[in-house]
């Protein structure tokens, strides 16, 4: 396995190593991404979003009768406490669901049966517990603010299909089911990214599980990290309106200095992994629900891009145009990565509160020498 160098005073922290970790590994020039040590690619072709889950939380794929538990226990855990409907239903209809999601989330930990309890074993019933229910609340607030009834979960469905019914109010094709769960799988956890690093930062201070996760769904709502496929889809959206030319348009945008969203990434330095199986998702459910014309912009983009810039796209490119024929809206993208991220994010906070130390950085400092001799008001 390759390693990255530390170095000293890095803008941004890029290739600078900030913990050990057994969960999730990438080398950015092979354009591998493993979680405990099983590789995307086989991840997304032959597990579910459950067994993930499970391989994320307890360090190994489960058993039969293991993974049996862990999707009872989450069929059990799709219920939020009435006070907790009431306030969906009382947030402003324009808000956006990110936002909400952050602040529900907060809220949840007043009803949390072990909201006073920080060790492994409840931090791990916490991490089921907020799987389940950050797929309900964005699902239920979606319904809500479009004056639509709440959908009752089906504990009998997966995950997945679970989510796509309750946000749909139908439940999803066996293509619709397989493709989300394929997604989520992919989206599960990508080492230390900004979401990551803020979750396990606040862990460290031996907060709580869900001040964790709050600060990891604000960080996410940055559209320099999960908000990305929502610009993408929004370039896609401009360019079907205007009946444009796919490469024309993005040529114009590079003419203008304008950064194409969905492309380039800080740690790969080939193809994301995630855009591999992302891309066959798009064209196929474009074929088979009939509307292949998303994924026709995004090819003609990605070859042009590719071709002209020599940037790969990521997770994020070919992410949009599968979410929008799956019938979720644009300002539900970064929301459904968080549907799928709790997962990784809170792995993530068990393996560091359970062998914790704050996390406290250094900053190079460049202001004004030192000493500087402090002057009263009147000689400044």
């Amino acid at each position: 396995m390759s390693s990255v160098t530390s170095t000293h005073g890095t803008k941004g922290l890029e290739g600078v190593v900030a913990t050990t970790s057994s969960i999730c590994y990438i080398d950015g020039d092979q354009g591998v991404l493993a979680y405990r040590g099983y590789d995307i690619h086989d991840l997304a072709d032959h597990s579910t979003f459950e067994e993930v889950c499970y391989l994320l939380w307890f360090g190994r794929l489960p058993k039969d009768d293991e993974l049996k538990s862990l999707k009872q226990r989450l069929a059990e855990e799709r219920k939020l406490d009435p006070a907790i409907l009431k306030f969906l239903q009382l947030v402003p209809k324009h808000t956006l669901p990110m936002d909400v999601l952050r602040t529900t989330v907060s809220a949840l930990s007043y009803y949390d049966a072990e909201y006073n309890k920080n060790d492994h074993d409840a931090n791990v019933n916490k991490a089921i517990r907020l799987t389940s229910q950050i797929a309900m609340i964005v699902a239920n607030y979606d319904r809500v603010r479009k004056g639509k009834p709440i959908v009752e979960p089906d504990r009998s469905l997966s995950h997945s299909a679970n989510f796509l019914l309750m946000l749909n109010g139908t439940a999803p094709s066996e293509t619709a089911e397989r493709a989300l769960d394929i997604a989520l799988i992919l989206h599960a956890d990508h080492e230390l990214n900004a979401s990551t690093f803020a979750a396990r930062v606040t862990a460290a201070t031996l907060s709580d599980m869900h001040s964790a996760i709050t600060s990891a769904i604000g960080a996410l709502k940055g559209p320099l990290h999960g908000g990305a496929n929502e610009a993408v889809f929004k370039i896609l959206k401009d360019i079907d309106s205007k009946a444009a030319d796919p490469v024309q348009y993005v040529k114009e945008m590079l003419s203008q200095k304008k950064k194409v969203p969905g492309f380039g990434h800080r740690v790969y330095h080939t193809e994301d992994p995630r855009a591999t199986h992302l891309r066959v998702m798009s064209r196929d459910l474009g074929r088979s629900s009939g509307n292949p014309k998303w994924y026709d912009y995004s090819h003609k983009i990605e070859e042009f891009v590719k071709g002209d810039k020599k940037l790969n796209a990521n997770v994020d490119f070919y992410s949009a145009s599968t979410y929008h024929t799956l019938g979720i809206d644009v300002d539900l993208f970064t929301p459904i990565f968080a549907v799928s991220r709790v997962s990784g994010w809170t792995a993530h906070v068990i393996e560091q509160l359970d062998d914790n130390r704050l996390i406290r950085p250094r900053a190079d400092y460049v202001g004004g020498r030192y000493p500087q001799k402090y002057a009263g008001i009147e000689k400044r």
